[in-house]
């Protein structure tokens, strides 16, 4: 029971977060949402701010959990495109508010696990530099970051996916010298 009810927070927030922004939701819109009472939210959640961070952090892993090894960004690239139109306000919404750097956190580790599978994937038992390895990975995560920060900063624009798929394509020239080298 204990799980279904800290489920239904989280569908109810994310509905709300989908229809209003962040700060005009409180802790008795989602219980009201959810047909719960106070204490059941406050039993699983601290505040508010930890269901999001909860939420952004299981979204986060299940993406890098599906991605064992990646051996093509673009694929990559669109099934992300996909998941945040699904929930494109709700985004918006925790990206435009005070909690940005919970987002903001998840949102570096996912580009770091991304570079990191894409790098171990095409750069398999090719011999390099660890330090250059570990420059390269570094600079593309941040990259990799960046262009997402921006991305959301200008409202999720579908042409930001076809520059999206420009960098993986320079990520792959990037890597395809360093095996070279």
């Amino acid at each position: 029971m204990a799980n279904f009810t800290k489920q239904a927070i989280k569908i109810s927030f994310v509905k709300l977060l989908n229809e209003k922004p962040f700060n005009k939701i409180s802790v008795r819109d989602i219980v009201e949402d959810c047909g719960i009472n106070r204490n059941s939210f406050y039993y699983h959640f601290r505040d508010i701010p930890a269901l999001v961070e909860e939420i952004i952090m299981e979204e986060t892993n299940k993406i890098i959990e599906k991605y064992p090894t990646l051996d093509s960004l673009d694929r990559f690239v669109d099934e992300i495109y996909a998941a945040c139109m699904e929930n494109k306000k709700a985004l918006l919404h925790i990206f435009r508010s005070v909690n940005r750097d919970i987002y903001e956190e998840h949102a570096m580790r996912l580009c770091g696990e991304v570079v990191k599978k894409y790098s171990d994937t095409a750069l398999k038992n090719i011999e390099l530099d660890e330090n250059e390895k570990r420059i390269c990975m570094e600079a593309n995560k941040c990259m990799l970051f960046g262009f997402c920060i921006d991305w959301i900063s200008n409202g999720l624009k579908e042409e930001y996916i076809e520059d999206l798929h420009t960098i993986c394509g320079m990520f792959h020239n990037l890597f395809e010298q360093m095996k070279h080298k």
